[in-house]
């Protein structure tokens, strides 16, 4: 799975974060950032949290 962010719609609420921090971070304005595009099966789980809970739905998640 691919994860993919549209920074633009980030409203900076910090949940992905909190989801996924191995995954997602934050700049100064507090949009999110995707650290890795490509997450270890490990942390699917805890991207699938972020997506879910993204009041923007800025993420997604697409099969490679």
């Amino acid at each position: 799975m691919k994860v993919e962010l549209e920074a633009d719609k980030c409203v900076a609420s910090g949940q992905c974060v909190l989801a996924a921090m191995d995954v997602f971070d934050q700049d100064d304005d507090g949009i999110a950032i995707l650290l890795e595009d490509t997450p270890a099966p490990e942390l699917l789980d805890d991207v699938k949290e972020a997506v879910a809970v993204c009041p923007a739905a800025a993420i997604r998640l697409v099969e490679q």
